[in-house]
C-alpha cells in the first residue's frame, strides 16, 4: 500500500469507531431506564406477587409514618418531612388508629400479659398525721361559782383517777350562804309540822329553791345528805372526778382564785385515741368512712400497729371543708393577684 491507502483506512476506522461510540452512549439510558422501571414494577409487586401468582397488589393509601390517624391518597410528606408509607391490599386488617408493638419493644419495655380475670383493684394511700385525744372520752371540771383552792389532791399532769375520786377542796362563800339557807328551810320544814298548810307550802318552797340552787352548783346527792344529816354548813366542798382517766392539763395551784366556769382539771380517756391524718387532695376520693389503715408511729419504726378488730383502725370521720363554686372562684382570684 502507498501513503495514501493506509490514510484512508485510517480514516474509516477512526469514522466507524466515532459512529460506535456515539451509537452506544445513545442506547445505554434507554437499556437502563427499561431495567429501572422494570425494578420498580418488581418492587411494586412484592416478592410473591399477588394470591393468584405473579399480578401486582393494589395500592391502598398512604399512612403516616408515625402511626398517626392521618391517611393520604397520594404520596405526600408529614411535618418532618418524613415520606408516608404505602399500604397495600391484605395489609389494611386492622381498625384505624391501632398500634401495633413489635416482639423486641415489647421485650425491651417489660409488658407482662395475663388472662382475664375479675379482682379488686387497690391503691394504697399514706398520709402524715398526729396523734390526739379523743374528743369524745374529755371531761372538764370547771366550778359554776367563785371561790378558792385550798387543797389539792390531784397536782401532777399524766397523773390517774378514777370516777368519784377527789380531786380538790374549795371555798366560795356563796357555796356556804346557800347552804345555810337550805339548812334553815330544810329546819323549818320539820318544825312547822303543825303549821297551816299555806305556811308549809311556802316553807317547802323555800327549801326547795336552795336545794335546787346547790344541787345546779354540781353538789352531789351524797353531799347534800350528809349536810342533812350534820345539820352545819361546810367550810369548803370536795371536787370530784366525773370520769376516770388521766389528767392532760397542768392542775392549778393550791390557794389559786378561780372564777365561775373556769376549767381546773381535764380528764382524758387515753383507752383510745384519734390519729388525724392529712390526705392529698388527690387522694381524697379513696378514702371513705370506715376504710382500714395500718398505723406506724416514728418511734417505733419496726413496728405496725394493727387491732385484731379492725375497727378500731378504721377512718372514722372524713372531715372536707368544701367550698362552693362563687366562693372557690373568688378565693383563686385573690389568690392570683
Amino acid at each position: 500500500m502507498n501513503g495514501k491507502t493506509v490514510a484512508a483506512v485510517a480514516a474509516t476506522v477512526g469514522a466507524a469507531l466515532a459512529v460506535g461510540y456515539f451509537v452506544g452512549r445513545l442506547g445505554m439510558p434507554a437499556a437502563s431506564t427499561d431495567a429501572g422501571k422494570s425494578a420498580a414494577t418488581n418492587a411494586a409487586a412484592g416478592p410473591a406477587g399477588d394470591a393468584k401468582g405473579g399480578g401486582e397488589r393494589k395500592l391502598l393509601y398512604y399512612r403516616n409514618p408515625m402511626g398517626l390517624p392521618d391517611t393520604s391518597p397520594v404520596p405526600k410528606k408529614d411535618q418532618m418531612g418524613m415520606d408516608y408509607i404505602p399500604v397495600y391490599e391484605g395489609e389494611d386488617r386492622d381498625a384505624p388508629g391501632t398500634v401495633k408493638v413489635s416482639a423486641d419493644r415489647i421485650q425491651t419495655l417489660g409488658v407482662r400479659t395475663e388472662p382475664v380475670g375479675r379482682r379488686s383493684l387497690a391503691r394504697a394511700v399514706r398520709a402524715v398525721g398526729t396523734i390526739e385525744i379523743s374528743e369524745r372520752g374529755q371531761h372538764t371540771v370547771s366550778p359554776k361559782f367563785e371561790g378558792w383552792l385550798e387543797k389539792l389532791h390531784v397536782n401532777t399532769t399524766g397523773q390517774a383517777v378514777t370516777r368519784g375520786q377527789p380531786l380538790a377542796e374549795v371555798y366560795s362563800p356563796e357555796l356556804v350562804s346557800a347552804q345555810r339557807e337550805y339548812l334553815i328551810a330544810y329546819q323549818a320544814t320539820k318544825n312547822m309540822s303543825t303549821a297551816g298548810t299555806d305556811a308549809q307550802s311556802g316553807v317547802q318552797q323555800l327549801a326547795a329553791a336552795a336545794l335546787e340552787r346547790l344541787r345546779n352548783w354540781d353538789i352531789s346527792e351524797q353531799q347534800l345528805q350528809r349536810l342533812r344529816e350534820t345539820g352545819e354548813p361546810r367550810r369548803t366542798l370536795t371536787l370530784i372526778a366525773p370520769a376516770s382517766g388521766i389528767i392532760v392539763k397542768d392542775p392549778p395551784v393550791a390557794g389559786m382564785r378561780f372564777m365561775p366556769g373556769e376549767p381546773l382539771f381535764r380528764i382524758a380517756d387515753l383507752s383510745r385515741v384519734w390519729m388525724i391524718g392529712d390526705v392529698f387532695e388527690q387522694d381524697l376520693a379513696l378514702v371513705r368512712v370506715g376504710s382500714k389503715g395500718t398505723l406506724g408511729v416514728s418511734a417505733y419504726p419496726d413496728r405496725g400497729f394493727r387491732k385484731q378488730a379492725l375497727s378500731a383502725g378504721a377512718v372514722a370521720f372524713v372531715d372536707k371543708k368544701d367550698l362552693d363554686t362563687a366562693s372557690l372562684r373568688q378565693v383563686i382570684e385573690d389568690a392570683l393577684r
